[in-house]
């Protein structure tokens, strides 16, 4: 169907309407459709639920969504809360709120403000995350770079470049939090050219170029060029390969 031939959905207050081809969706507080979505420009506020999968070029989520299939997009911005109950293809994704995946994402750029939990696997060239997030497969990424605000975990971290840091935090109000959160990354392995690492529990890091940085406890690390530590780091064994 050609673009000027699409007409729009747009659900204002309570409604449900069934899926289809349009030209913009828009969910203003409580919409429902009820079967698939393919839209040039997709975009809920309120409360939106889609009881199918989401196909659209523009994608945004204000307030609360749930996706009870896949998401296809080109560029996915959560700023409210998500729950997408299968997998997400993107090629960008932002995330600002809240996000949560029950099956696994796949993108080209992935950047994280927010809280991030993905099920599955998390694949993409780009992964940056200035936040916390949790995913229960395996994040892999050419460029992975983390700040650390929070409890961030992973069960496998691979890429190319792998930078761990931990925020410090400078305002009187954070340090009142401080004890309420553990701003650690666990992963049960990590493996990379270059890693640099922070705050950072794993079994094992294998590398090229592995600096284990203040607060890690580390089981093994595997490195064939060079190896630094922390003086308060703690690695039980490193090997040259």
């Amino acid at each position: 169907m050609d673009m000027k031939e699409r007409g729009d959905l747009v659900i204002n207050g309570f409604g449900a309407s069934n899926g289809g081809t349009f030209r913009q969706v828009i969910l203003n507080g409580f919409g429902t459709v009820n079967s698939d979505v393919e839209c040039v420009e997709f975009e809920s506020n309120g409360f939106g639920t889609v009881d199918g999968n989401v196909t659209s070029e523009q994608t945004k989520i204000n307030g609360k969504a749930k996706v009870k299939g896949t998401i296809e997009s080109q560029h996915l911005a959560i700023d409210g809360t998500a729950k997408i109950d299968e997998n997400l293809y993107v090629k960008k994704l932002k995330v600002s709120g809240k996000a949560s995946v029950g099956g696994k994402i796949k993108s080209e750029e992935i950047k994280i403000n927010g809280v991030l939990r993905v099920e599955g696997d998390c694949e993409a060239e780009i992964f940056k995350a200035d936040s916390q997030f949790a995913i229960g497969g395996l994040l892999n990424a050419e460029q992975i770079t983390i700040q650390l605000h929070g409890p961030c975990k992973a069960k496998e971290i691979g890429g190319e470049t792998i930078l761990v840091k931990h925020r410090h935090r400078g305002s009187f109000f954070e340090s009142l939090i401080k004890p309420l959160f553990s701003t650690q990354l666990e992963a049960e392995f990590i493996e990379g050219d270059v890693i640099e690492l922070e705050n950072t529990i794993a079994k094992v890091v294998r590398g090229n170029q592995v600096k284990i940085g203040r607060n890690c406890q580390i089981g093994v690390v595997e490195y064939r060029e060079d190896f630094s530590q922390h003086k308060n780091a703690v690695v039980k064994e490193s090997i040259k390969v």
